[in-house]
């Protein structure tokens, strides 16, 4: 098949195991704490049996397909299709814009990692009965591309310009039979009675594992078909599709041109080594070429050395000339190292070493100049190291068992921790990336896959804590974050420390500021003085404002803009730092007050509503200041009450007005997307009206079967009250209507744009956002639960009507309580009625016109490329009519978050991408602020 960039399907549910365990094997050699897990991406396909990562992406090769995942944003973009058999081997050629996979089809594909275009399709000399292709590596210093191949043999091909390989695949499509490659005529191998039969080294068999144990079973691609119901995925059909530059957002897929043939190639025969080893060749590695030699001659620079690792148990280092003159066999062995432990199933070259490790959980260590074993490391013993990586001379290594180790350059142990659930297969590391480019200073990050599915990636510039350690202090920008003493790190640790914005959420997100229960009340507490120290150390000023006793605080910050002559408008940004209570932490697929990143999400309570958001702006601002381009003076107001009701936020606004000062524009992110693809901003709120309805009886509860029919029943007088409030759909109060602005034909039209989008009916939009309606919550009793006889004395219901533009908020609540009342006054009932209104918040709409509104769609339109959708909400943010009334000024509310962002409920999370470019778009915002006339 050709290239194919296929759609990613929907984010997989987070698996119940998703947390870091510690490694069940502790060292106390184990000295330094195990690295940070910055995010996990979940394989949904099955194992990832290799791994690749460039600048932008990180590739991982799965049981045919390889998969392409942002590195930015952590999400899926696609995948490449046309394997038919388990993604061996991945290999980057950076200086080509090459992805090179092997396969257990028998062929080696080479795709463009800037189109995604599939280039070459090359396959092995004797054709598909080389057997699995395990292990590739390219030296770029002499062009050539190795294989190491399950019939035992060794074969190589030379893409250098000029090179003789070419001659013999002169014609695109041909291969050295004569065949095509087609989709018709899909890649198959057949069996073979040598490579698909245990091998038998002369004289050291290879031990076979023992059942219960956690060895790598050495047959044929058995980290993919070992898998209980693992298949094939079918091969899409669709033409080639292009990655765009920008890959922060999966919408950024789109194809381009119908799909260019790849050329097929063959290797010649003179490129072949028949049985180069005696088992399988698992593993090779370039030797870095003149390592140290700063005037390495032209002729030195064509030798490339090659190291190879076998199911015979051993190494064997080869010496490669790339002389065009030399028409000869120009591959020869240098030396054959004995390892003696199990075959070898991974190989790195360092420093001058070849490392090399072991069925047996042995690495061995040799010194290439002097071919002396240096070292025998036993990592875990009798479990198969089946992934080695190396970073500033720290070795780490990757077992069967899912342990992960950190080895010391002088061979000392320095880290040990359990990373997957499964057996590790692969692992990279590449330079860390930071908020869209890579990181400046020299930190690393370690990718490790794995056959639970799952890729994770480790940060290496910082350690996990242990439980009830401070977490260490992180640059951002001239400042840094205020730690917190709580168990946040150890095996749950998951935030990248070279991310500002998500290393402070990881540590906002682990207090429970439950607003709505008062054994959360010291946590509320503990979170406004985090928050106000974090605030501070961003370059704002900050202190607690107190409304009302016993409610929380609300924190006050100040991030004041440049100075110049003119006088900076001032922008007030409302949020809140409570939540809604989580619930029992078994009902997570983790828990919800540890930051878990997972295929590009954020998952925890409070990421999205609203603590996310929160930060964002004050990231942005801080980084504004530190560049010294803040224009404007941003005033936050993050109140503690927000999801029970807001008390004391009035009081407080009202009694430190005079220090909040002037304003000019009110900003709220505190709502989501209509759906998970387009941005969107949202102009206008529906107002609420919540109140209790009780009849009290006049004696106690009594028994249906004693008193039944000598009493007016408390709950039939209920019942009646309630079925007057309403005819069908329409609200049955007098006057009800009168005042609801009529439609006009701007927001009809954006409704049918909505429609197109989403296939929603422009009336539903209508009724969910325009119109006003009113809901029964619930009707309790007296009586005793789940007795179905008893009489109730006293009757309560909860009620709620959502009122719209141009309802008077404090009109229709009179109206609501003399309904009531009429309505009961007509039974004539011997019982009483009590009406409360508990709470209630006015509607707020947005005006399409005005220069701050056309400044924020701008803002969104120029980060994220598409013009915002224009939506309103259904609910009610209290807070938000407050301030426009109070302050006199427009409010605008940019929505971050996604449909699917789970606020309120489990599970709740916010995409990372979303909330990295919320925050590009709060500084174009401000910046378009400082720069607009109103």
């Amino acid at each position: 098949m050709h290239s194919t960039l296929a759609t990613p399907p929907p984010t997989p549910p987070i698996p119940s195991w998703l947390t870091l365990e510690s490694c069940e094997s502790v060292d106390p050699q184990a000295r330094i704490p195990p690295p940070a897990l910055s995010h996990t991406l979940h394989q949904a396909d099955g194992s990832v049996l290799s791994l690749a990562a460039d600048d932008r992406r990180i590739y991982s090769g799965g049981q045919a397909d390889i998969h392409v995942w942002c590195r930015d944003s952590f999400q899926l973009l696609g995948s490449l299709q046309g394997h038919s058999g388990s993604v061996l081997s991945l290999e980057l050629y950076k200086d080509k814009s090459w992805l090179i996979s092997s396969s257990g089809d028998s062929t080696v594909r080479i795709w463009n990692t800037e189109t995604m275009e599939l280039l070459y399709i090359l396959t092995p000399f004797a054709d598909y009965n080389s057997g699995d292709i395990f292990s590739i590596a390219f030296s770029p210093a002499s062009q050539t591309l190795f294989l190491g191949c399950q019939n035992t043999s060794l074969q190589w091909f030379d893409f250098s310009e000029g090179s003789r390989d070419w001659n013999v695949n002169t014609e695109p499509g041909s291969t050295h039979l004569g065949e095509q490659l087609s989709p018709k005529h899909p890649i198959s191998r057949k069996p073979h009675k040598f490579f698909d039969s245990q091998p038998q080294p002369a004289g050291r068999p290879i031990p076979s594992p023992p059942p219960c144990s956690n060895s790598f079973p050495v047959t044929p691609s058995s980290a993919a078909r070992s898998l209980p119901g693992a298949t094939t995925p079918p091969l899409a059909q669709n033409p080639q599709l292009q990655m765009s530059s920008s890959d922060s957002n999966p919408g950024d897929i789109s194809e381009e041109h119908k799909a260019t043939k790849p050329r097929e190639l063959s290797i010649p025969q003179d490129n072949w080594l028949p049985s180069a080893h005696y088992g399988y060749i698992y593993c090779m590695a370039i030797v870095p070429e003149h390592e140290g030699e700063a005037q390495a001659t032209p002729l030195q620079r064509k030798v490339t050395q090659l190291v190879t690792g076998s199911g015979d148990e051993d190494v064997k280092l080869w010496s490669y000339s790339a002389d065009p003159s030399d028409t000869a066999n120009n591959i020869t062995l240098l030396h054959t190292f004995y390892a003696q432990v199990g075959g070898v199933l991974s190989i790195i070259s360092r420093n001058g070493n070849i490392y090399a490790g072991c069925q047996s959980g042995h690495v061995k260590i040799w010194d290439i100049e002097t071919k002396t074993l240096v070292r025998t490391i036993i990592a875990q013993e009798n479990v198969d190291i089946l992934s080695l990586s190396m970073t500033d001379g720290e070795l780490y290594t990757c077992s069967a068992g899912g342990c992960i180790q950190r080895f010391s350059p002088t061979f000392d142990k320095t880290g040990c921790w359990r990373g997957h659930s499964g057996t590790v297969l692969t692992s990279i590391i590449v330079p860390s990336r930071y908020d869209g480019k890579k990181a400046a200073d020299d930190r690393r990050d370690l990718i490790t896959g794995a056959s639970d599915n799952n890729i994770k990636v480790w940060a290496l510039g910082r350690s996990a804590q242990k439980p009830g350690s401070p977490l260490p202090q992180t640059s951002l920008s001239h400042t840094s974050i205020p730690s917190q003493e709580t168990n946040l790190a150890g095996e749950t640790d998951e935030v990248e420390a070279s991310d500002t914005l998500v290393n402070a959420l990881s540590q906002f997100v682990s207090f429970s500021s439950v607003s709505g229960s008062l054994s959360h009340h010291e946590d509320c507490r503990q979170a406004a003085i985090w928050l106000k120290k974090c605030l501070i150390q961003f370059g704002a000023e900050s202190q607690l404002l107190y409304g009302i006793e016993g409610k929380n605080p609300v924190v006050f910050g100040l991030f004041r803009g440049s100075e110049s002559k003119q006088a900076r408008r001032r922008v007030l940004f409302y949020g809140h730092y409570d939540v809604i209570a989580a619930g029992p932490p078994s009902s997570w697929q983790h828990d919800p007050f540890t930051l878990t990143g997972l295929n590009g999400y954020l998952y925890g309570r409070g990421v999205t509503d609203n603590k996310g958001p929160v930060l964002a702006v004050a990231c942005a601002a801080s980084e504004m200041l530190a560049r010294r381009s803040l224009d404007v003076d941003l005033v936050l107001l993050i109140e503690g009450e927000e999801e029970a009701g807001s008390g004391g936020f009035e009081e407080a606004v009202r009694k430190y007005k005079d220090q909040i000062g002037h304003i000019d524009a009110i900003l709220v992110s505190n709502s989501y997307w209509i759906d998970d693809a387009r941005p969107c901003i949202t102009y206008g709120l529906r107002g609420v009206i919540h109140a209790t309805i009780e009849v009290q009886g006049e004696g106690p509860d009594v028994h249906s079967g004693v008193d039944g029919g000598a009493h007016i029943e408390p709950m039939m007088d209920m019942t009646k009250v309630l079925s007057k409030l309403s005819e069908g759909t329409r609200i049955a109060i007098p006057g009800f209507y009168d005042n609801v602005r009529k439609p006009v034909q701007e927001e009809d039209e954006s409704f049918r744009l909505l429609s197109e989008v989403t296939g929603r009916t422009p009336a539903s939009f209508s009724s969910r956002w325009r119109e006003p309606t009113l809901s029964v919550h619930s009707i309790q009793d007296s009586g005793l639960s789940g007795n179905p006889t008893i009489i109730p004395s006293r009757v309560r219901a909860k009620i709620s009507v959502r009122i719209v533009p141009d309802q008077d908020l404090k009109a229709i609540t009179e109206a609501i309580e003399s309904s009531i009342r009429a309505t009961f006054d007509e039974l004539q009932s011997p019982n009483s009625l009590h009406i409360t209104i508990d709470r209630t918040a006015d509607w707020w709409i947005g005006s399409f016109d005005h220069p701050w509104f056309k400044a924020l769609e701008s803002a969104i339109y120029d980060e994220w490329g598409v013009q915002p959708l224009r939506i309103r909400e259904g609910g009610s943010i209290p807070s938000v009519p407050f301030l426009e009334k109070e302050f006199g000024c427009p409010a605008l509310h940019l929505p971050m978050g996604q449909s699917s962002d789970q606020a309120h409920l489990r599970n709740e999370r916010i995409s990372l991408n979303n909330l990295r470019k919320g925050k590009s778009v709060i500084e174009r915002f401000f910046h378009r602020m400082s720069t607009t006339t109103e």
